[in-house]
């Protein structure tokens, strides 16, 4: 069965190392902050000029000027610091970052990623998303497998502009958890109940499986 968004970001938060900086994008990453593992402690990151970001607040915990880059109501945790959005991108740019999570349209065989535009809609501009990938050497892409139409979004080439090039080194999806490496993805995980034959139907770009691929745990 495919993963949920909430079971896409509990497999990301086992990436985490204890004394991490995180950067968490918009969309499925932000949810990675309600999942850090007991015992460790990690400094997560918000383009817009937060490091310090705790879980999503409860109702009676919402400060409506305390925002994440996706304009989420978020909370801080003990050490967390406010600075602006210049400073921010130093650190992003500086490869301060010890992983970014961030979502995408596409991914290809090469570790190109295209994030931020599909041709003839709307957009509300690039945001942080091509530093990020020009700055990180550890990202983990967070997105579906396929469109709602059946079409692989891990492809031989990516058929949209790029954000950038030659960057991603894992992919996690709501069906299986890929390295790219070599021109080619190599199946590390699969969904609890996804089968590996469901997962090479559903990716364009060259699979390789060796062996027996485990299940993911939560």
């Amino acid at each position: 069965m495919a993963l949920t968004r909430e079971q896409i970001a509990q497999r990301v938060a086992q990436e985490l190392q204890d004394g991490y900086y995180v950067n968490l994008g918009i969309g499925i990453p932000t949810l990675v902050a309600n999942y850090v593992p007991d015992g460790i402690e990690v400094m997560l990151q918000s383009e817009n000029g937060l490091l310090g970001m705790g879980p999503f607040p409860t109702e009676e915990e919402v400060d409506a000027d305390l925002i994440n880059a996706g304009k989420q109501t978020v909370t801080m945790v003990a050490g967390a610091s406010l600075f602006d959005s210049a400073e921010s991108f130093a650190m992003i740019r500086g490869g301060h970052v010890d992983l970014t999570v961030l979502g995408a349209f596409e991914v290809d065989v090469n570790g190109n990623i295209a994030s931020y535009m599909i041709p003839g809609k709307l957009i509300k501009g690039m945001g942080g998303a091509m530093d990020l990938v020009a700055g990180a050497d550890n990202i983990i892409v967070t997105m579906t497998h396929a469109s709602k139409h059946g079409v692989s979004k891990l492809l031989k080439q990516c058929s949209l502009p790029l954000t950038g090039k030659g960057c991603i080194k894992k992919v996690l999806t709501d069906l299986a958890f890929i390295e790219i490496k070599d021109g080619k993805f190599h199946l590390l995980e699969r969904a609890p109940g996804v089968s590996v034959d469901e997962i090479v139907k559903l990716t364009e770009g060259e699979l390789v499986v060796n062996g027996n691929v485990p299940e993911m745990t939560f």
